[in-house]
């Protein structure tokens, strides 16, 4: 996606809309199940189904990173906001439900200026809608990009901000390989500008029973979730394929240190977008998502060579999850 220009926002809640189109989805499907071995893009997940699907996943009991790091932020959303100082501008790469930023909207001293970034139009516009109505106050600035690609932020008038705050929670960064999250958080540092700070959640490694049952939940959510790019792909490609010919696994990989999720397909089968056709044997996968872990020492050095300056770490009493303050310097 091309740099855009500079975005002027007049009102709260006007969107800029930078959505990926279907034709960017039918590239990036025909490019991963071309490859060996197959994958497919978990941004992708989050259309509006998609999104229902993750937030019903934060709150199973099997999934404690949604809970732990809410548990930090209201434990510490006060020494959060003293770090960051008064009249900051909040840039959150992936908004979703936005049930953290109010933790942290609550504790900041005149927050300028909230900008929500999320690639599902339709689920941050509601959730942007109902911090509005509680933060009256506060411009609101929704944005609809892939922040994984170069997007411009926008300027609102009347709003003038001592520092650009960007908050990454969630543990999303964990779905990048570590390459491509010193990629993603050197370019944040760009684009959030001079002086700016970053607060991101990251999750560290523990026991795979744990790791394995919050991505495969018994009641069968987060299968439903990996699932739902095959959906996408049948509604807005026109995919011809086999919605029951795949099982959803999750599997811990030591190696690496990063949960995987997989679709198996159950039999020799094709998935055909257009003119392509992609035969899958019976066990292969197609890889959809991986979530790394880090533990704090590894992700400050990430974040070293990021550009980052890592500064305050806050942790849970069980070292669960660990949320990060990186400075620009």
């Amino acid at each position: 996606m091309a740099r855009s220009a500079p975005i002027l926002a007049d009102s709260t809640l006007r969107l800029h809309d930078l959505e990926p189109s279907s034709e960017e989805f039918r590239r990036a499907a025909v490019a991963g199940l071309s490859a060996s071995p197959k994958t497919l893009p978990c941004k992708f997940f989050y259309d509006a189904e998609g999104s229902r699907l993750f937030d019903a996943i934060c709150e199973l009991p099997e999934y404690y990173p949604t809970r732990t790091e809410l548990a930090i932020l209201r434990r510490n959303a006060g020494a959060m906001a003293e770090a960051i100082g008064p009249e900051a501008r909040i840039v959150e790469f992936g908004s979703g439900a936005g049930i953290k930023i109010r933790l942290l909207l609550e504790a900041l001293e005149r927050p300028a200026a909230y900008v929500p970034v999320d690639i599902s139009r339709e689920h941050m516009m509601a959730a942007a809608a109902g911090l509005a109505a509680d933060f009256p106050r506060l411009r609101i600035a929704p944005v609809c990009a892939d922040y994984t690609q170069p997007f411009g932020l926008p300027s609102i008038r009347g709003v003038t901000s001592r520092a650009t705050v960007g908050f990454f929670p969630g543990s999303t960064i964990g779905n990048f390989t570590p390459t491509e999250a010193v990629a993603f958080l050197a370019r944040a540092r760009r684009l959030l500008g001079p002086g700016s700070m970053m607060l991101v959640g990251v999750d560290v490694p523990k026991d795979p029973h744990i790791l394995e049952a919050a991505y495969d939940d018994a009641a069968g959510v987060t299968a439903a979730f990996n699932r739902n790019l095959l959906v996408r792909m049948q509604r807005e490609l026109g995919a011809r394929l086999d919605l029951d010919g795949f099982r959803h696994e999750a599997r811990w990989c030591a190696e690496r240190r990063r949960v995987e999720m997989h679709l198996v397909s159950l039999a020799r089968q094709e998935i055909v977008i257009g003119p392509a056709r992609f035969p899958l044997a019976r066990g292969e996968t197609i890889h959809t998502e991986n979530s790394y872990k880090y533990a704090v020492p590894e992700f400050r050095a990430l974040a070293g060579r990021s550009g980052w300056l890592p500064a305050e770490v806050w942790t849970d009493p069980d070292n669960l999850f660990s949320v990060h303050l990186l400075r620009s310097g």
